[in-house]
């Protein structure tokens, strides 16, 4: 079990990590989810030995992990960026560690035949890197990292910088991937910007904003319980819609002119000032509804992304089909008030519509 306590670490007066406390288990998948500048990166450098914290200890089956060297942490980290060495053929840029590892030539081979056939690269053993692709690319700094046969591996946004199909791809691939290679001795460590990709590798995500963790628990719990507003912005895209209201005689009050009615599973909210949120895929166009002006529309594949605006309320609405309207048209709005969460004038989740966490 890999566990950390209390992690801080400040930078020229700017808080990177703040009183960061986790556990993973051995042959756990741990999604790392948070916006730039989250300190995602701060944290798997940290657990790598590339960064000392100011205070804090991470250990390893009980051992003090924090005070070994890099060089004598068993861990292997593959960056956002392509980070190959460009002089050198693929078979050499993934024998690269295992010679420092001071292997045989046998069992380094071995290793480089096993790590290029689970990424496909089997007949590109004398390529130069210049001569690859940038999804080879990337598959080549997997293949080195896995190669080492490390007891942790960390996965810093490995996919940001490529194409939409070829990220797709390699999510699946690497999600199959890892649960072959790590279902039992290592610790996988992934991190995102993206909640979708931190939804689709499931296992357990731990949200992080500022340099602090804000929750940690299985994908499936978070995304349906988001501990605070903040959680429930991060965890969707488009963030989760949170509109101040006060809670009075059946109604979520929002303005003057919009109250939604409370809905049975919320049925709980006590009376007074709260936050309601509900998600971009929530909302309906419907002639019943309530009417919002169109301040932006997006397309996006097969959707619409509409920015809509009542008075001082506004949200994100996310529909099917491309939809032809204007700016400044007016759209009649309706809302799956089954679907509603209720957050406290404080922020903190109070209910949600998939009723009690597990």
């Amino acid at each position: 079990m890999l566990v950390a306590q209390n992690l801080s670490l400040t930078v020229a007066d700017e808080p990177h990590l703040v009183d960061v406390s986790f556990q993973m288990e051995r042959g756990g998948l741990y999604t790392i989810l948070g916006r730039t500048l989250a300190g995602k990166t701060t944290l798997l450098k940290s657990i790598a030995g590339l960064l000392e914290t100011d205070s804090g200890q991470i250990t390893l089956d009980g051992g003090d992990f924090s005070s070994e060297p890099v060089w004598r942490r068993n861990v292997a980290m593959v960056y956002q960026q392509f980070i190959n060495y460009p002089h050198l053929s693929v078979a050499a840029n993934i024998a690269f560690p295992l010679k420092k590892q001071k292997l045989d030539r046998a069992e380094i081979q071995s290793r480089i035949t096993a790590a290029m056939e689970q990424v496909g690269l089997q007949g590109f053993e004398d390529r130069k890197i210049q001569e690859l692709s940038g999804g080879q690319q990337q598959r080549v700094a997997l293949a080195r990292s896995l190669a080492k046969r490390s007891e942790i591996l960390l996965l810093d946004e490995p996919l940001v910088n490529l194409d939409y199909k070829l990220r797709e791809q390699l999510r699946d691939e690497l999600k199959s991937l890892i649960s072959a290679e790590f279902n039992t001795r290592g610790i996988v460590v992934y991190s995102t910007t993206d909640p979708r990709e931190a939804m689709q590798f499931g296992g357990e995500v731990i949200v992080m904003d500022e340099g602090r963790v804000l929750q940690q628990g299985p994908a499936k719990d978070v995304f349906e319980h988001p501990a605070t507003t903040r959680v429930a912005e991060i965890t969707n895209d488009p963030g989760m819609n949170l509109w101040q209201a006060d809670c009075d005689a059946g109604q979520f009050r929002v303005s003057e002119t919009l109250s939604l009615p409370v809905p049975k599973h919320l049925s709980k909210t006590a009376a007074g000032p709260c936050v309601i949120g509900f998600r971009a895929n929530d909302v309906v166009i419907d002639e019943a509804g309530s009417n919002f002006r169109v301040e932006l529309s997006e397309i996006s594949g097969s959707e619409t992304i509409l920015h809509l605006r009542q008075g001082e309320s506004r949200m994100i609405a996310r529909v099917e089909g491309v939809l032809d309207v204007s700016l400044d048209d007016q759209l009649p709005i309706r809302f799956k008030t089954d679907h509603l969460y209720a957050f406290s004038a404080d922020n903190s989740l109070l209910q949600s519509p998939y009723g009690s966490q597990t």
